[in-house]
């Protein structure tokens, strides 16, 4: 009687100390932070980019257009790199009025992305769907949260940042790519 006592106890504080996470998901504990690299690709290497298209966290259907720069950024409103990065992104989006700035949520929920959307006053779209993530993998996947990848003129993957952006990572980036 004993020792089925104490299995029941032993099981159910195996039980008990699964569900609890300490109030952090598997998310927030799988997540690689990146270190800021830049990563730039020749125009002869590079390989187009997966169509980015679906809904956004605002309920509309979005196609990023073709023929322009565009900045893809993915991240989650529990990413604290996110968060630091996010008023840059915005200022920047708001300078370089003709590239499409467009977020990527992973690895979280729309309530909690659409409060972090609003607390930044992002200006541009976030798609709620990242299997489109999966497009990157044969040219330079989002190995990291945040990943920023930029798009050239000819919807192909120039360039991208793993981790969080600075005014000067991503302006450079950006104006290398506008050049060519």
């Amino acid at each position: 009687m004993l020792k089925k006592l104490l299995a029941v106890v032993v099981t159910s504080a195996f039980i008990l100390t699964g569900c609890g996470g300490g109030g952090t998901s598997s998310a927030q504990k799988s997540f690689i932070s990146g270190d800021g690299n830049i990563t730039f690709i020749e125009q002869s290497q590079r390989q187009l980019a997966p169509k980015l298209s679906g809904m956004t966290l605002k309920g509309v259907n979005y196609s990023l257009p073709g023929n322009s720069i565009a900045v893809i950024n993915v991240w989650a409103s529990w990413c604290a790199p996110c968060r630091a990065e996010a008023p840059t992104l915005a200022a920047l989006s708001q300078k370089y009025n003709k590239v499409a700035f467009v977020g990527i949520l992973t690895r979280d929920n729309p309530v909690s992305a659409e409060a972090f959307e609003r607390r930044f006053a992002l200006p541009y779209p976030t798609l709620i769907d990242d299997s489109v993530l999966i497009g990157f993998r044969k040219t330079l996947p989002a190995n990291a949260i945040p990943s920023t990848v930029v798009i050239d003129k000819n919807g192909k993957v120039a360039g991208r940042i793993s981790g969080e952006i600075t005014v000067a990572s991503l302006s450079t980036l950006i104006e290398k790519v506008s050049a060519e």
